[in-house]
C-alpha cells in the first residue's frame, strides 16, 4: 500500500456544503506523481498539456503541471484520501 504522505506536501480545504480540496504534491516527486495519476484517471479535457480535467471513480478533478490538483465535490477528507490512495497506488 502506498503512503499518501510520500507524494503529498499539503492539503487545503475550501468552505461550503460540498467541499473542494486543493492538493499540493511534493516538488521532488511531482513528475512521478503526475505520471501515476495520468495512467489511472480518464482525461476529459486537456489545455496545452498543462491543465487536465480528469475523472477517477466518479470524482472529477483538475490536475496542473505545476504539481497541484483540485478535487471537487467531496464529502470529507477521508473520501479524498481514498481517491488519492487509488490514484497513487
Amino acid at each position: 500500500m502506498v503512503a499518501i504522505e510520500d507524494y503529498v506536501a499539503r492539503i487545503e480545504e475550501t468552505c461550503g456544503k460540498e467541499k473542494d480540496f486543493i492538493v499540493i504534491f511534493k516538488y521532488d516527486k511531482k513528475e512521478q506523481t503526475i505520471a501515476k495519476i495520468m495512467k489511472k484517471a480518464k482525461i476529459e479535457k486537456s489545455i496545452s498539456a498543462i491543465i487536465f480535467e480528469l475523472t477517477f471513480k466518479d470524482v472529477s478533478f483538475r490536475l496542473y503541471g505545476t504539481g497541484k490538483a483540485i478535487f471537487r465535490n467531496l464529502k470529507d477528507k477521508s473520501e479524498l484520501q481514498n481517491v488519492l490512495a487509488g490514484l497513487l497506488s
